[in-house]
């Protein structure tokens, strides 16, 4: 009875906070900052509790407001009408031509931006989590969820949010003329390159080695890895990330180079 009372009235409230916390896991404050700085830990909790909707929220509401920005301080006509004439195939065009086809775009630019933001984010998210999903889980035989790789690359997209307030501020600092929507940082050797006279493809290629992209490809390579648990390597993680998203940018290149 007195090792009882000892124990029991004395040690609970000392015990019982820190158990309650291991029971609930990492906050989202927590789970935001600790895909920086603690990828193994936060992806671990995220893997064992896959939520989405506050990284899903803070991308969407970080691209809709960059697309606000941009159409207000660049706008689309500015970059369209530049597109249009770095193409290959509108030096074959009329300047009447050109005119029509630079109003037909611009009327549509706008919708396709902000559509981008409010539904292509959770789109692109969930296509790129069943691509995860069928090489994982089918290819590898590791045991996870459409809900783990979406949360798991929700997280691990945070880096692309810091490049987004970058490109931002970019924008506000330099003139509307010299700002590129396409390529609006230093942070790839596409960067370095002029879109005017490089090939399409290579300029393509190159703008797809981003830093952040790679960073973000990392980050979710690890995601992956805690979802898979013991039944899957990091190697193997990594390469269900980089594989498709390899196919993805040499498709892209090709067809840019084709496109012209």
């Amino acid at each position: 009875m007195c090792l009882r009372s000892t124990i029991g009235p004395e040690m609970t409230p000392e015990i019982l906070p820190d158990a309650e916390a291991q029971s609930h896991g990492l906050g989202e404050g927590s789970r935001l900052t600790g895909v920086f700085f603690e990828p193994g830990k936060a992806f671990a909790d995220i893997a064992a509790r896959p939520s989405f909707w506050v990284p899903l929220l803070v991308m969407m509401v970080t691209a809709l407001t960059y697309v606000t920005l941009f159409s207000q301080h660049v706008g689309w006509e500015r970059m369209m009408r530049q597109q249009i004439e770095n193409s290959s195939r509108a030096a074959q065009l009329s300047p009447e031509q050109k005119e029509a086809q630079l109003q037909l775009v611009v009327r549509f630019a706008p919708v396709g931006g902000y559509a981008g933001a409010i539904l292509g984010v959770p789109l692109g998210t969930l296509v790129w989590a069943a691509v995860l999903l069928l090489i994982v889980k089918t290819m590898m035989g590791a045991p996870v969820t459409l809900k783990q790789m979406f949360a798991v690359i929700c997280y691990g997209s945070m880096p692309g949010v810091i490049m987004t307030v970058l490109a931002t501020a970019v924008m506000f600092l330099k003139s509307p003329a010299d700002f590129d929507l396409r390529n609006p940082l230093m942070f790839n050797p596409g960067a370095l390159m002029d879109p005017t006279t490089a090939s399409k493809g290579l300029y393509s290629l190159a703008s797809s080695l981003d830093l952040f992209t790679i960073w973000k490809l990392i980050l979710i390579g690890i995601g992956v890895k805690a979802a898979g648990g013991r039944n899957l390597s990091m190697g193997g993680a990594m390469t269900a990330v980089f594989l498709p998203w390899a196919l993805w940018v040499i498709c892209a290149a090709g067809f840019a180079a084709i496109v012209g």
